[in-house]
């Protein structure tokens, strides 16, 4: 089930479901995070961009935050880019985040 979905800078809409959250902010992956879901949104909406170079289809989006846990400085959500079957057995674009965490960048 869709939790969200947020449009980048580069009109790729992306989605977060109910469950990739729950991992997220599971206390043994990134429990930091719980307060941080507004952050995590703008992070897609307006981060910086880069393509992995070993998966063409995952991107890194990253932000810098003045008000995050910890000495963190940055927030970085892992975006996959896929496509599903539409109506007619077109693509459709399905772009979801995968994880997402805090990181100090100094």
């Amino acid at each position: 089930m869709k939790r969200w979905t947020v449009r980048d800078r580069y009109g790729n809409d992306i989605y977060l479901t109910q469950e990739r959250w729950e991992h997220i902010i599971d206390s043994i992956n990134h429990p930091e995070m719980f307060a941080y879901e507004n952050h995590l949104k703008e992070t897609i909406e307006s981060g910086q961009r880069k393509q992995d170079p070993l998966n063409p289809q995952k991107y890194r989006y990253i932000k810098a935050f003045v008000d995050l846990a910890e000495d963190n400085t940055h927030i970085i959500a892992i975006i996959l880019f896929r496509f599903t079957e539409g109506n007619e057995g077109k693509p459709i674009s399905n772009n979801y985040l995968v994880t997402a965490y805090q990181k100090e960048i100094g």
